[in-house]
Parts: structure tokens; C-alpha cells; sequence
């Protein structure tokens, strides 16, 4: 498992692994939402936390498609599948080193490019711990929804429709953490349901991505 890990964390440094991409996204949308709103700070600051966290979850969703595409294509998928290794085993580790490679540095990032929204300063430990709580749901999510869709021509389009609507309470409870944490209220609801829903996401979306692609390799 460990060497699966590191093979996909190099398959995504190399050129066109799609390391890098989210980042890129994710300070474009972040910039970009200042000159569409206009210089209403007051208006920015209501609105940084769900900017930053539909931001986040749309940047999560580019190299989604890359999780399972490429082994498929040149048959790693078939060996991973028949080797010692359980397959969910290995969807874990696609998910881990989806997360490391894209939900980690999106997680570092977003509190050093809160300011950019005015995002108010009680907020920013908030924003840290809920994008560390949440960010990992959403690379297992995103490996079920992969695995849905390998083998199928064009299937980015079809893996996002299938994907946005699981991220929905991932990101109402994340935006709602770092919402409350900015008014000054208490914010340990919303993240021991975050929490939940990552530890739920881990508990049983390895078997549901193994069985799926046993189905797809048949």
C-alpha cells in the first residue's frame, strides 16, 4: 500500500499528473471574485467563507478524473485488481494521495489567501481546522465517483454531476464552521459533523469503490 502511495504521489509531480492544477484554480477563483463583487469589504467578509469553500471543493474536483483514468489506460487497474493488495486497500491509498497531493496544499493555502476576501481574523483558524476535517471527504468521495466512471469516454462531465451532490454536506457544514467561527459563536457542531461525515466517507466508501470497480473491470 505504502509503494502505491508513493507511485501515484510521482505519477502527480510529473508533468500533466495534475499537481499544481488545484492550487492554480483555486487562486484564480480567489482573485477573481474581488473584481466581480466590487471594493465592498463589508460584503466580502460575509461572503470568504462559502467563496473559499466552493472554491476549494471545484479545485478538488479537476483531477478527479486522473485518480483511476491513466491505471486504466495502461492496465495497471487490471493488475491492481488481481494482485495481493485487497482493492480497497488501494482505492484508500488513490484517495490518500488524492488528498495529499491536492486537498493538503489547497488546506495551507486558503488561510494565507483569506485576506484577499477580507475574511475576518477569528475566522482563520477555523477556516485551517474545517478545510483539514473536510478536504479528505472529499477525495473519497471523489475516488467513488471515479471509480463510477472509469472506462467511459468523457467521463469527467458525468463524474462532476455524480460528485457535486455527495460534496453538498461537506460543504455546508465547512462553510457554516468558518461562518460561525467569524461571528464569534461557536463553531463545535459544525465540525464534529464534518468530522463525521470524513470518518463515514473512510469507513465505507473503500468497500463501495472496490465493488464498483470489480463490476467496471468485468
Amino acid at each position: 500500500m505504502i509503494a502505491l502511495l508513493l507511485r501515484d504521489l510521482r505519477l502527480a509531480v510529473r508533468a500533466g499528473g495534475g499537481f499544481g492544477l488545484g492550487l492554480a484554480f483555486f487562486l484564480i477563483v480567489i482573485i477573481l471574485v474581488p473584481f466581480g463583487v466590487g471594493p465592498q469589504v463589508d460584503l466580502l467578509t460575509r461572503i470568504a467563507p462559502g467563496i473559499l469553500w466552493v472554491a476549494s471543493l471545484l479545485a478538488a474536483l479537476l483531477s478527479l478524473d486522473r485518480i483511476f483514468a491513466l491505471d486504466f489506460e495502461d492496465g495497471s487497474l487490471g493488475l491492481l485488481a488481481t494482485s495481493p493488495l485487497p482493492l480497497e486497500g488501494a482505492a484508500l491509498m488513490k484517495a490518500l494521495a488524492h488528498w495529499i497531493t491536492t486537498g493538503l496544499p489547497l488546506t495551507l493555502v486558503a488561510p494565507a489567501l483569506g485576506f484577499l476576501l477580507s475574511l475576518a481574523p477569528e475566522a482563520y483558524s477555523y477556516l485551517l481546522l474545517s478545510l483539514l476535517l473536510g478536504t479528505p471527504a472529499l477525495s473519497m468521495i471523489g475516488t467513488f465517483g471515479a471509480a463510477l466512471t472509469v472506462g467511459l469516454r468523457r467521463g469527467g462531465l458525468l463524474l462532476s454531476l455524480l460528485v457535486l451532490p455527495l460534496y453538498v454536506p461537506t460543504l455546508i457544514f465547512g462553510a457554516e464552521a468558518v461562518r460561525r467561527g467569524a461571528d464569534g459563536l461557536d463553531a463545535t457542531g459544525a465540525l464534529i459533523l464534518l468530522g463525521t461525515i470524513t470518518a463515514g466517507c473512510f469507513a465505507l466508501l473503500p468497500f463501495a469503490t472496490a465493488a464498483t470497480l470489480r463490476m467496471n473491470l468485468r
